[in-house]
């Protein structure tokens, strides 16, 4: 359903006013750029569900902000059922965003702390002017009904305050789902919950996905997390798509020394301890304005080699769906 090819996204870099007035004087005035995603590539198929994860600023986020264009491509291409949504303007635009919805991490600062959960949920279906106040009554009863928000005459009246946290991101999830999308994009959407009550949210997320036949992304650091809801895995490092490959590749058999690193940094209990990956990584992600000339993960790879410095690697397909980006793996 979704084809993502060659995605870029820079973020022009505001200069100071002395640098500015430096810029003048010696005529230099080039303007520099952060590469938040630099290039990539992926697909999910309809009723699919794709995780992305890395550490912070590895550039997971803005590309989901690009799938529901929220921003702007810089380059590349995001096919939505065949339709490049980077061309997408007024009319057009309104209708794919529709079709395309996203469960924010706070449910608390994401929801209107005046607005009942009755009309936080309707305001999607406000916003779109869509059906009459009966008609719009029943679909926030049916989203409600879908997030097991019951009984309904107990929150239905009732406002963010007066609610658990479980409860107000299931408000979220019934205001994503009252238009019925085709895709949902999730950052770290149990993130700020209870343990106790991740694993309820997350089978209600993979359920919606089987009843509702949607796409789902899910943006997480939690790789365990992954491993259990998704089909697809991608790992991010410095704004570009390092690993991708199936929860079994990506968990059990990493192959990119980050990826590894990644895996190995998951707590496992203690009698697990034996078998459990010891990776570390060296020194701090890299400069996103000045990216290394080879591999971006070369300068922190405990296997870096000259090769890695020359050239920088594609992502390669080893079988079965796995795909890595690495000199060591040619």
């Amino acid at each position: 359903m979704i084809e993502v090819e060659g995605l870029r996204k820079l973020f022009p870099v505001r200069k100071g006013l002395v640098e500015a007035l430096v810029s003048a004087v010696s005529f230099q005035s080039k303007q520099t750029y952060v590469k938040a995603v630099n290039g990539v590539s992926f697909s999910i198929e309809r009723g699919e569900v794709m995780g992305f994860a890395g550490e912070s600023g590895c550039g997971k986020t803005t590309t989901g902000l690009l799938l529901l264009r929220l921003y702007q491509p810089t380059e590349g291409r995001i096919l939505f059922d065949g339709q490049d949504i980077a061309l997408l303007k007024g009319r057009e635009l309104a209708l794919f965003r529709r079709q395309a919805q996203l469960i924010f991490q706070d449910p608390y600062e994401s929801l209107n702390p005046r607005f009942t959960v009755r009309r936080a949920i309707e305001e999607p279906l406000i916003v779109n002017r869509l059906g009459s106040k009966s008609e719009r009554r029943d679909q926030i009863l049916h989203a409600m009904e879908l997030t097991k928000l019951k009984p309904i005459e107990a929150f239905i009246d009732k406002y963010p305050h007066e609610l658990s946290g479980g409860e107000r991101q299931r408000v979220c999830i019934a205001r994503a789902i009252v238009l019925n999308p085709i895709l949902l994009v999730a950052d770290e959407a149990v993130s700020m919950l209870d343990v106790s009550i991740r694993s309820a949210i997350l089978i209600l997320l993979r359920d919606l996905t089987e009843k509702l036949h949607m796409s789902t992304l899910y943006i997480s650091h939690d790789l365990s997390l992954l491993g259990s809801v998704c089909d697809k895995i991608a790992i991010m490092y410095a704004g570009e798509i390092v690993e991708i490959g199936k929860p079994e590749h990506i968990i059990d058999c990493p192959l990119h020394p980050y990826t590894q690193a990644l895996i190995a940094a998951v707590p496992v209990p203690e009698f697990d301890r034996k078998q459990a990956m010891s990776v570390t990584i060296k020194g701090e992600p890299p400069d996103l304005v000045d990216l290394p000339h080879g591999c971006a993960f070369g300068p922190r790879c405990n296997a870096f080699r000259r090769e890695c410095e020359e050239n920088k690697p594609s992502l390669r397909d080893v079988g079965e769906g796995h795909f890595v980006s690495c000199n060591l793996r040619r």
